[in-house]
């Protein structure tokens, strides 16, 4: 009889124990669930994705000047009485290898092309004030440049280089905001090259 009570206090000594440490499972860390491990590991790869630099477009060389020379005058007020402030002609077409000279008939104007309004890779230029600038077209395409004390003025002009790829940046370009009268001018300047089908190859 004795030993029965000592196997039954032994036996509830133990699911007491028992239960006090839940079965000692308790305070096991839980792992992640599948789920989240492949969420975060995507959210890593977006992160380091958005961080890295958009690819820029390879530089497109210098060409040789083939000879001709398209002279575009930098005036202030034109002699037709058509303006105030302007290149003349303020809309050209040309090939690659062609020069574009812009003389400085009047004071205070010069010429520097709109990085916006360049064909990809290429390199504009920069003139300075009343000094000649010359440049020689390197790839098809649309070249917009101002006259940067008269830009908001809308002293703008644009060149279109004959061949292959010659509106591929035209919608960019098109897109380019301008100061002033600049976007006014800008816009005539692109009707007129479409309707006098400058713009078709």
């Amino acid at each position: 009889m004795k030993r029965t009570h000592l196997l039954s206090a032994v036996a509830l000594a133990g699911l007491m124990t028992l239960s006090a440490c839940g079965g000692g499972n308790a305070d096991a860390p839980a792992e992640p669930a599948a789920e989240e491990t492949e969420a975060a590991a995507a959210a890593e790869e977006t992160t380091a994705a958005a961080e890295e630099p958009a690819e820029e477009a390879a530089p497109v060389p210098e060409v040789e000047a083939n000879g001709t020379v398209h002279e575009v005058e930098m005036l202030t007020r034109d002699p037709d009485g058509s303006g105030l402030q302007v290149f003349k002609p303020r809309l050209i077409t040309a090939e690659v290898g062609d020069t574009v000279k812009f003389v400085p008939t009047d004071p205070t104007h010069q010429s520097s092309s709109i990085d916006e309004m360049l064909p990809a890779g290429v390199e504009g230029w920069e003139g300075e004030i009343n000094k000649e600038v010359s440049y020689v077209l390197p790839t098809p395409g649309i070249y917009g440049y101002k006259c940067v004390p008269h830009y908001a003025a809308g002293m703008v002009g644009m060149i279109v280089v004959k061949g292959e790829g010659m509106t591929d940046n035209l919608e960019s370009a098109k897109a380019v905001s301008h100061p002033g009268l600049g976007a006014r001018e800008f816009n005539e300047i692109f009707e007129t090259a479409e309707s006098e089908g400058m713009l078709s190859s």
